[in-house]
């Protein structure tokens, strides 16, 4: 049955039943992993890719930077597709592209082959990743199980993201680094077939047709600020090679806001930042992921260039985050039903802060439980407890018919944040490191992207007390 925005009741009648509901949360969750471990997955096998390919150091971040920049430029367009087109068939959609994206990228011979593989990648993701999000929002009405389901699906997600450092590890040691991309096809094909089965249909029945203009606009916006921030390293601030694409970026972006305001049919109606709830929750999102999603890739390079860890070393390593995220997630719902989201996004914002502070005294010499296990859990646990209640106050007041939308929005918004800032604080430890690249030196240059890294944080955390609406979201209902 196909859910229209003015059908209550087909959308009552197309939700599971409660012995499906599982496997709706089941399949939901296992895409968002993917889309998420293949955000972290290849840092432990980066070392290992600029070996056999012949990388420099400034491509390696375009491994990073080409999946996460399709990734959050054309989420947007791949939300209000879920919305137009039906969530399931581009939840297909989406997951085929990217299985079959791995695939090429796993084969590659050359960088370049490498690079086009994961932006193809990012846009599958881009598809994919609103689509999980939407089919719970869809599935559960506002309220206590809501939340729980997003809880879960971010408690997944962020297993997604620390799970890649031991999983990229275990397959770069026994296997090859190219089994980090190929291992998504067998992985992928299963969970093709569950959500073919176990998903049912729902789209909004509305003329209204896809933004493709802005989509492209905002994407080539954020590639020409990342290469532009990328430049720096090498040129320098006021060089030509970086001022240019930084221009441009923004030109591109303010093109697409353009766009926008005047677009009878808009990817992104800017009426929707008159919330408070979506306005707030996805700045707040924004400059979070700007600091924490560099934090696996940083973590990586120091205990693999530094502390002379191997790559499976590296992943078992990870393992105390990936507990610690996972549990922040869980714990997140609980406490919102408590405090309130606000308070919990603060909360886990700061512990956050303590552990990049804690971090950014790392040393050439370091040990693993000071070094690396005490502020990584630390970090860690402050992520998955703020991931939750932004997400659900993004989505605690948009309408069903932009439901897709939103969800793509703070996906977005994490992921645009994340790649920016990978950008920026890697250039910010280049700074430091310099031409030698010796221990010292680069473990001079992480600690100070981490120590950039926690101001940012501090930051946020100020920016959520100010913004974020005050009321208890998820307790609706209940």
């Amino acid at each position: 049955m196909v859910q229209t925005s003015s059908a209550t009741d087909a959308a009552s009648s197309a939700r599971p039943t409660r012995t499906r509901t599982w496997a709706v949360v089941l399949a939901a969750c296992a895409g968002q992993f993917l889309v998420v471990l293949d955000v972290s997955v290849v840092n432990v096998a980066l070392p290992s890719m600029r070996a056999e390919l012949g990388m420099s150091a400034s491509g390696l971040q375009w491994v990073l930077n080409a999946y996460t920049l399709t990734f959050a430029g054309l989420m947007l367009l791949g939300g209000r597709a879920g919305d137009l087109f039906g969530r399931k068939r581009m939840f297909l959609a989406g997951l085929g592209l990217f299985v079959a994206a791995s695939l090429a990228g796993g084969l590659a011979q050359e960088s370049w082959q490498l690079v086009a593989a994961r932006a193809v990648q990012g846009m599958g993701a881009a598809v994919l990743a609103p689509a999980t999000l939407t089919i719970l929002t869809t599935t559960f009405p506002d309220g206590p199980a809501r939340t729980r389901a997003i809880g879960t699906w971010t408690a997944v997600g962020a297993a997604g993201g620390a799970a890649g450092g031991l999983v990229g590890g275990v397959l770069t040691d026994v296997l090859s680094w190219r089994w980090v991309l190929l291992i998504n096809v067998p992985i992928g094909a299963v969970v093709l077939l569950g959500a073919a089965w176990w998903l049912t249909e729902s789209r909004e029945r509305t003329s209204r047709n896809l933004d493709t203009p802005g989509a492209l606009l905002v994407t080539s916006g954020l590639v020409a600020l990342a290469y532009g921030v990328v430049q720096t390293e090498s040129r320098g601030w006021t060089a030509a090679e970086a001022l240019l694409p930084l221009a441009a970026g923004l030109v591109l972006l303010a093109g697409f806001v353009a766009v926008e305001a005047r677009s009878a049919t808009p990817l992104m109606p800017l009426t929707l930042f008159r919330l408070r709830s979506v306005s707030a929750a996805n700045v707040a999102m924004f400059v979070n992921g700007a600091a924490t999603f560099s934090m696996w890739y940083f973590m990586s390079l120091y205990m693999q260039n530094v502390l002379g860890y191997t790559p499976i070393q590296t992943g078992l390593a990870f393992i105390p985050q990936s507990l610690s995220i996972v549990l922040g997630s869980k714990l997140a719902p609980l406490l919102m039903a408590r405090i309130g989201a606000r308070r919990v996004a603060m909360l886990g914002t700061l512990i956050a802060v303590a552990g990049y502070l804690w971090q950014s005294a790392m040393q050439a010499h370091g040990s693993y439980p000071v070094s690396v296990l005490g502020p990584g859990i630390l970090m860690a646990l402050g992520a998955g407890l703020s991931a939750t209640p932004l997400a659900a106050v993004a989505t605690s007041r948009a309408a069903a018919r932009d439901a897709g939308l939103v969800s793509g929005l703070i996906n977005t918004s994490r992921t645009m944040g994340g790649a920016l800032g990978l950008a920026v604080l890697s250039t910010v430890a280049a700074s430091r490191i310099g031409e030698a690249a010796g221990r010292v030196s680069q473990t001079e240059g992480y600690a100070l992207a981490f120590r950039t890294g926690g101001w940012i944080l501090l930051g946020s955390a100020l920016f959520m007390f100010f913004a974020l609406p005050r009321e208890r979201v998820g307790e609706q209902h209940g």
